[in-house]
């Protein structure tokens, strides 16, 4: 890691810094840290439009959890929780990043803080050390804090009896639910939908088969959703997923998603500054778990101002740098997914998908005609030879995702490297492809995939894997991107 990188890992330390950018409401830092003042006991976003506080008064965090822990409450004008998480959990892979990727995930909420560390591979009592010493709140805390985010969005969101929506947001009680909503947003759960109707944020439609919501998902700007939906479109599963296009391109992504509770469909449509996502599912305690993966899926909350000064700075990218600004690195959905997918050529996957799919309830509702579940490893290891003319490597993966090799946002990368290479039929260039889509690693070169090499060529850079690794220290941390790129070369 350079050391560029490791003073933007450290961004909410260097006071300076972050005061300037408070001073300036330089809306690139929200999400990054959050300011507290402490003569108000309210916590905002960087960009906040409320006058600047003087520096003395002010106190920065590095999460909204250890700003809540330190005895403040949200600012209700900017709602410091509505903005793009922070990118340093795309760009660290230790303990806490992986931690809060599966608190994101809505882990803690289904399997409490001992699942949490068995994910991880640690105890709770070192598990929560190092998140106290590296984001300034332990695990419960940081879990409670995301419990809050999901309440709100419930809340204003949704038509759900404010009793419901305590239990669909996590929380063990409706008293733990009202208590929290008052310490962090500082009024009760009626008196926030109350306000949320006089504004008319309310966007839920009930139905029998589950909630219909309508979300906005913030982005860093600049943000190349052409690219990163075109990526998607191009890979897209008939059933499984849907596009639109029209003359300038692909103007809508949907497909289904497989979660804790139960199906969900999404459709994403990109906007000026976010990206509209429409949801149905059949139990609302998946929406966090749901926001969560879509993020992840757009890469929205990468840092696009980092990747520029470091790719611009190389001759032969800037033209594309300029041309092609905030490009995305795309994620996945399902871990397991991603790993058979990546196998398979795009015929045998849509006749797999077409076979052993489960149809989501009701199909009449579903978003722009998406129907169809990817089948489970646990269905391919079972049925898979039935519909592949070649399953052997497959079903052997399959029964190996189903008997233990976990792929998650919570592994450590070199581990799971090492555990895919040892599955049969995994080379190298997947098992990378698999942690720079499931992981988010923004470090990884494909050095080995013909087309990145062809436009690696094109532009005059390499043309060989040898000598394209090498120029490819260069890139560092950011080679992910500088993949995209050669890509669209």
């Amino acid at each position: 890691m350079t050391e560029q990188t490791l003073a933007e890992r450290a961004v909410w330390r260097d006071t300076e810094r972050c005061y300037r950018a408070v001073a300036a409401r330089d809306s690139r830092f929200d999400g990054q840290f959050i300011m507290a003042v402490r003569t108000t006991g309210i916590y905002c976003r960087p960009s906040c439009p409320a006058s600047t506080p003087k520096q003395q008064n002010v106190r920065f965090y590095p999460t909204s959890a250890a700003a809540q822990s330190n005895g403040f409450r949200a600012c209700r004008r900017c709602l410091p929780d509505a903005v793009p998480g922070s990118p340093d959990w795309d760009i660290r892979a230790d303990l806490a990043a992986r931690a809060m990727r599966l608190i994101s995930d809505g882990t803690v909420e289904r399997d409490g803080v001992p699942g949490l560390a068995r994910r991880l591979g640690y105890s709770e009592r070192q598990l929560g050390r190092v998140l106290t010493s590296e984001l300034g709140a332990g695990p419960l805390a940081l879990a409670r804090a995301h419990r809050a985010h999901s309440a709100r969005l419930l809340i204003e969101m949704s038509g759900l009896p404010l009793t419901d929506v305590a239990f669909a947001a996590g929380f063990s009680s409706v008293r733990q639910f009202n208590e929290t909503i008052r310490e962090v947003f500082a009024t009760t759960p009626s008196q926030l939908r109350a306000a949320s109707l006089r504004r008319g944020r309310r966007k839920a439609e009930e139905t029998p088969t589950g909630t219909k919501l309508s979300l906005r998902l913030p982005f860093r700007k600049p943000f190349d959703a052409d690219g990163v939906l075109n990526f998607l479109a191009d890979r897209a599963i008939p059933g499984v997923e849907h596009v639109t296009r029209d003359d300038s391109g692909v103007t809508g992504y949907g497909r289904t998603l497989r979660l804790a509770h139960g199906s969900g469909v999404v459709w994403l449509t990109a906007k000026d500054d976010h990206v509209r996502c429409d949801l149905r599912l059949t139990d609302l305690r998946d929406l966090s778990s749901a926001v969560a993966r879509m993020r992840r899926l757009l890469d929205l909350d990468a840092d696009p101002e980092a990747v520029t000064r470091v790719l611009g700075a190389d001759p032969a990218f800037a033209p594309l740098v300029e041309a092609i600004p905030g490009i995305r690195v795309p994620g996945t959905v399902d871990g397991d997914e991603l790993v058979l997918r990546a196998m398979l050529d795009p015929v045998a996957t849509a006749a797999l998908a077409d076979a052993l799919g489960e149809r989501v309830p009701n199909c009449a509702e579903s978003l722009e005609g998406v129907t169809t579940l990817f089948p489970t490893a646990a269905q391919i290891a079972e049925r898979g030879a039935e519909v592949l003319s070649e399953p052997d490597r497959v079903v052997a993966v399959a029964r190996a995702l189903t008997n233990g090799v976990s792929v998650h946002v919570g592994r450590d990368a070199d581990e799971l490297r090492a555990e895919l290479l040892d599955l049969p039929g995994i080379e190298p260039w997947t098992a990378d492809y698999v942690l720079m889509r499931v992981l988010g690693a923004p470090d990884v070169l494909l050095t080995g995939d013909p087309a990145l090499r062809r436009g690696a060529a094109a532009l005059g850079i390499a043309d060989d894997e040898k000598t394209l690794a090498e120029r490819g220290r260069a890139w560092q941390p950011w080679s992910s991107y500088a993949g995209m790129y050669l890509w669209r070369a």
